[in-house]
């Protein structure tokens, strides 16, 4: 398995799988540049929704296929954004709508009650009808800042305050950011799976 179709067109999670499985000699291609398109996340979990895109790069275009649901799950807000977490404000998916309606939502919430994580399952398929997916999990617990910190990362990053550091996701320089993020942690699980220590 030297080539996997990543099924996302999220620029940020490619650069990430790149810098955490490049090593192990495997090329990641993104699936618009095999001309996949996305398709509805109708999943009611993220493993589902991992699934769902994983087979359909798979079945399009014969290759391996890498597939990440994740999100932010807010304590105050049930779990809200969770899987809704990319297209919170609407479509178009847009980033900065989404941190806005998750400020506006968190408005008057006490640090204290700012508690959230962000989940990621990865599920790797060997091909479209595989029966047993590689499924990865991982979590980064935290809280939700008051306002936007840093530059760097994507999504929900400028928001999100790592307690071990003191620093947002956005913050915080590549590396670390992946040594200790949710999808930094479940692919290094997945790299266990693959066997790839």
């Amino acid at each position: 398995m030297n080539r996997i179709v990543v099924a996302s067109g999220n620029a940020g999670k490619l650069a990430e799988f790149n810098r955490l499985l490049g090593d192990a000699g495997i090329e990641f291609v993104a699936q618009g540049e095999l001309g996949v398109e996305d398709i509805p996340e109708t999943g009611l979990t993220f493993v589902e929704n991992a699934l769902l895109k994983a087979r359909h790069a798979a079945r399009v275009t014969g290759l391996p296929a890498l597939a990440d649901d994740s999100g932010l799950c807010v304590d105050a807000l049930d779990g809200a954004p969770g899987l809704y977490s990319a297209r919170y404000a609407g479509e178009p998916s847009d980033a900065a709508r989404n941190i806005d309606k998750l400020l506006a939502a968190l408005a008057g919430v006490p640090e204290a009650q700012r508690g959230a994580h962000f989940h990621c399952t990865l599920v790797l398929l060997r091909h479209a009808d595989d029966p047993r997916p590689l499924i990865a999990q991982g979590e980064w617990h935290g809280r939700v800042l008051a306002a936007r910190r840093g530059t760097g990362g994507f999504g929900y990053d400028p928001l999100f305050l790592d307690p071990d550091t003191g620093l947002s996701a956005s913050e915080l320089d590549p590396g670390t950011k992946n040594r200790v993020s949710h999808r930094g942690r479940a692919l290094a699980i997945l790299r266990e799976k693959l066997g790839l220590l």
